[in-house]
Parts: C-alpha cells; sequence; structure tokens
C-alpha cells in the first residue's frame, strides 16, 4: 500500500475498524449471553467500555492519516482489497448504536443515524467502484468483500428498536440480495482459480458472518421463527462448520490484522445461535451459543494481546 520508509502514521490501516466490529460484536455477544443466563450486564459493560475506547483510538488514529497523509488513503482506496474494509467505519457505527441502545436511546439514535448515512454512501461508492471503469481480477476477489454490501444487514440490530422499520428493511434487503450475489462469485473464486494468499486465508471466517447477522436482522425486524428464519440460521451453522474444518491450517500462519477477520463472524454465530436457543427453546443452540462464547472471549483476549504486541514493534503495519 505504500513503502516501508512511509511514516507510521501513513501506515495506519483503515483494517483497524475490524477490531471495532470484533468487540461491538463481543459485547453484543456478552449481552446476549447475560440475558439467556439471566445474569447482570458486568461483563457486557466492560466490553463495551473498552469497544467505545478502541473506536476512540482508531477513528482519531485514522482522521489524523486523512488529513496528514490523504495520498495514503487515496492508495488504500484505489487499493482491490483495502477498498473493501472502508464500510468496515460504518460498520463499527450500526454496531456502536446497538451496543449504546440499552443505556441511552437518545444517544443510540445519533450514532445510528450517522452510521446508516454513511453506509449508503460507502456502500453506493465501493458498488461503484466495482462496476464502473477500474479493472479487477479474480485475484482482487477475496470473502472480505462481502463487507461492503452485505454489512447493510447490521443495520436492523438497532434500527429496528429505534423505530427505523423501513429504513432497516431497505438495507437488510440489500444486505441479503448481495450476499447471494457475492457468495456465487466468492465460491468460485475460491473452487476454480488460486489459493487465496497467506495474509488473507483469515477472511475465510467472513463466510458465517452473512448469515449469521441476517438471521439476527431478519428476527429484529419480523419476531419469531419463519422458513427465512430458520434457513440463515442453519446456513451460518453450515458456514461455521466449514471454517472449523479450514481453521487448523489459518491458526498455523503468522499473526496479522486480518486475523481479526475471526471475531466479529464468530460474535455473529454466538448472538445467533443463543437468540436462536430462545426463540425455538433448542438446547443444542443454547449450548452451541455458550461454548461459542467461551471460544470467542479467549479468541478477543488473544486477538487484543496480539496486536497490542505488532503494534508495539510496527509488524501490524
Amino acid at each position: 500500500m505504500v513503502g516501508d520508509t512511509s511514516p507510521w502514521l501513513a501506515r495506519f490501516p483503515v483494517t483497524l475498524f475490524t477490531t471495532v466490529m470484533g468487540m461491538s460484536g463481543m459485547t453484543l455477544a456478552l449481552a446476549e449471553g447475560e440475558r439467556v443466563l439471566d445474569l447482570a450486564h458486568g461483563m457486557s459493560t466492560f466490553s463495551a467500555l473498552i469497544t467505545v475506547a478502541i473506536f476512540g483510538l482508531v477513528t482519531v488514529g485514522y482522521t489524523l492519516k486523512t488529513i496528514r497523509h490523504t495520498s495514503a488513503v487515496k492508495a488504500e482506496w484505489n487499493h482491490p482489497v483495502s477498498l473493501a474494509f472502508f464500510p468496515a467505519i460504518s460498520i463499527s457505527l450500526l454496531l456502536l448504536a446497538a451496543v449504546a441502545l440499552p443505556w441511552s436511546e437518545p444517544i443510540s439514535r445519533g450514532i445510528w443515524i450517522t452510521g446508516a448515512a454513511l453506509q449508503l454512501v460507502l456502500t453506493l461508492a465501493v458498488i461503484s467502484s466495482w462496476i464502473g471503469s477500474r479493472a479487477f481480477v479474480h485475484g482482487h476477489l477475496t470473502p472480505a468483500w462481502f463487507v461492503p454490501a452485505v454489512g447493510n444487514v447490521i443495520a436492523p440490530l438497532a434500527g429496528a428498536q429505534l423505530g427505523y422499520i423501513e429504513i432497516s428493511w431497505f438495507f437488510l434487503s440489500i444486505g441479503l440480495l448481495f450476499w447471494i450475489v457475492l457468495l456465487a462469485m466468492v465460491i468460485n473464486r475460491l473452487v476454480f482459480h488460486d489459493p487465496l494468499p497467506e495474509r488473507l486465508q483469515p477472511t475465510l471466517v467472513i463466510l458465517i458472518a452473512p448469515p449469521a447477522i441476517g438471521f439476527l436482522g431478519w428476527t429484529s425486524l419480523n419476531p419469531g421463527l419463519d422458513p427465512m428464519a430458520r434457513i440463515l440460521m442453519n446456513s451460518a451453522l453450515f458456514f461455521l462448520i466449514v471454517v472449523m474444518v479450514q481453521l487448523p491450517t489459518i491458526l498455523r500462519l503468522p499473526f496479522s490484522l486480518s486475523f481479526w477477520a475471526l471475531s466479529f463472524p464468530l460474535a455473529a454465530a454466538t448472538t445467533a445461535s443463543l437468540r436462536f436457543s430462545t426463540l425455538s427453546g433448542s438446547m443444542f443452540h443454547l449450548w452451541l451459543g455458550l461454548v461459542l462464547l467461551v471460544i470467542l472471549t479467549l479468541t478477543l483476549l488473544v486477538l487484543l494481546y496480539k496486536t497490542l504486541k505488532s503494534l508495539a514493534s510496527g509488524s501490524a503495519f
């Protein structure tokens, strides 16, 4: 993206917003677990505070980069891989709106409106770039391409409770439509073309996120378990199994920021399993959700430690 001689701030990557997505997902998963087990909201509150702190630090860092190193930001935008991560900014806001909702509806509403507007702008910008005059090849396509368009399914998590029903359906419709389109493209790329580079192999875990978060969005707008909700939940479960088969290979790779791709999909699957257990009374999904919650907690602790270590050494960039 930029050379090793560039200043540290110029190498501050937009992909760091995936840490906010992961921590937000962790907070929502903990809150769901506390609700299911009828526990106090201590752990989710602590996680929410850490999430807000990380979001503040990453936002300040990337804002400074935008001001002082505009050319480096343009280079990221023009990069076929990092382009897909720019909507992680707006997705982080939509997730933070859901995190803030139990504590303050006005704050949640303000964050959600800002995030929804930015999400629409970034979705249009990225899709316009995809279908515009730029030339992309099959090697540019990775599961990270789910982030810009399919990230729209996150809007209903807080939007439905805030009363933005039709707007939430609008975003959910976009996300589910592009999930189907991009899923076919990504599977084609993974099956018929060169394997993903090592640094991008952790993004395979993103396959879990669209149906899992789609299930949460769908049941937020359409309470209960209808056939579509079951299809989304079982699709998420299937991709969870697929990823588990690939996980030993992924975990042998050297750490990079792309490993944060593990966090949010795992959090989405955890929350979805716990939500499904509540709606259906399924003990299998309850225990699956609780096991995933433990794995998610351990994963986030390792990711935070590895990230802080790599930031200190400068290897993260």
